[in-house]
């Protein structure tokens, strides 16, 4: 991005694992929903701010010490902290503008039947919240898929891909998203290893779907042509 502009870049970046957009990240305005597993079970996953994780269909719902939208509220909380004191962490610099978001997520989600069929409705929503809550209607998105996932997969990882294929602006799919929404697809970038193992920690993937995820933002923002 720095390449691409001669206007000062500053990234804000939230990483922790072991978290899925159906549960931990589940933006506001998301409701909850039943899943009939394979062996027949129906289960109840949360709407934004309920909890547990899930329940099975006509027993009582026990909460825990977490809910739905927890790591999200908590993430916007902090990346607002942030631009509260913007000169503290940009010596300097007296406004900003939230010009993109960029999502590279979906390995909890890919470990669960219901949390990966739901993808597509969350990444939806989720695209629409953080637009909302950071008063940037504007604001571009680039997502990125796991890298062990190749297109035609069926599993979890390949229910990701296809949501995330969706809502790509050139799929047509969702045109309020032409020219705004675009997703990357990694797996021709990863050097090995899956999403769960970090990638085997090679240096060279995260640079790879690094570079490409900015390259889409550059590419949307019509910038450096």
């Amino acid at each position: 991005m720095g390449h691409a502009t001669e206007a000062p870049v500053m990234i804000l970046k939230s990483c922790i694992g072991n978290r899925a957009l159906g549960w931990d990240l589940l933006p506001p305005g998301s409701e909850g929903f039943e899943f009939t597993d394979s062996k027949g079970v129906t289960w109840v996953h949360p709407g934004y701010q309920d909890s547990p994780e899930k329940w099975e269909k006509g027993t009582e719902p026990k909460a825990i010490n977490w809910y739905a939208g927890m790591q999200y509220d908590g993430d916007i909380a902090r990346a607002k902290a942030v631009l509260a004191e913007l000169d503290t962490y940009y010596p300097g610099a007296t406004k900003y503008e939230i010009a993109g978001f960029f999502w590279w997520q979906g390995d909890r989600d890919s470990r669960s039947e219901a949390l990966s069929s739901r993808y597509e409705h969350n990444l939806l929503q989720l695209i629409k919240q953080l637009r909302k809550d950071f008063d940037a209607p504007n604001a571009k998105f680039v997502c990125a898929s796991l890298g062990q996932t190749e297109r035609g997969a069926t599993d979890g990882g390949g229910k990701i891909l296809e949501a995330m294929l969706a809502v790509d602006g050139t799929s047509g799919k969702y045109p309020e998203f032409k020219g705004n929404v675009a997703a990357v697809y990694t797996h021709r970038l990863s050097k090995g290893g899956s999403s769960g193992a970090h990638y085997n920690g090679n240096a060279e993937t995260y640079m790879n779907v690094g570079e490409a995820m900015g390259r889409a933002m550059v590419g949307l923002m019509k910038i450096g042509r």
